[in-house]
């Protein structure tokens, strides 16, 4: 389970690490394990399409079972299945660094935060700064 108060101080830390960074606005969301939205924030002047890529992202590594940084390369060697992956999702997957899954102190998948904003590997590092700021392990799909 992924609690309420546990996904807004992930998306209070993924935000509070893109100000200490000067990243350009961004867009945190938190999923449990079953996909649901658990919590968001879109910072003022964050792009339209923003929430759909955190989300995106999120939903990639939660359908695909690994962090979106693995779906770089597997999509690169496999871009139809990923194209028919993609479509099948409804478009939630997105194949770059910014959707990490969120684990629990025994292994557990208990959700995935995805993060838009900035370049791929920047997002990603928002991501992984909410997760670790609750004590909870961070997997990128490395």
């Amino acid at each position: 389970m992924l609690p309420l108060a546990t996904a807004q101080d992930i998306v209070g830390a993924a935000l509070e690490h893109a100000r200490t960074e000067q990243m350009p606005p961004m867009t945190v969301a938190v999923l449990d394990a079953s996909g649901q939205l658990v919590a968001f924030a879109r910072e003022d002047r964050s792009s339209l399409l923003r929430e759909r890529i955190a989300r995106g992202k999120a939903h990639g590594a939660l359908n695909m079972g690994f962090g979106s940084r693995a779906l770089v390369a597997r999509a690169a060697s496999h871009p139809h299945f990923f194209t028919a992956v993609t479509a099948l999702a409804d478009g939630n997957l997105v194949p770059v660094p910014g959707g990490v899954l969120v684990r629990d102190a025994d292994g557990e998948l208990i959700g995935a935060v995805g993060v838009s904003g900035s370049v791929p590997d920047a997002d990603e590092a928002c991501a992984i700064a909410g997760i670790e700021s609750v004590d909870l392990s961070a997997d990128p799909g490395e």
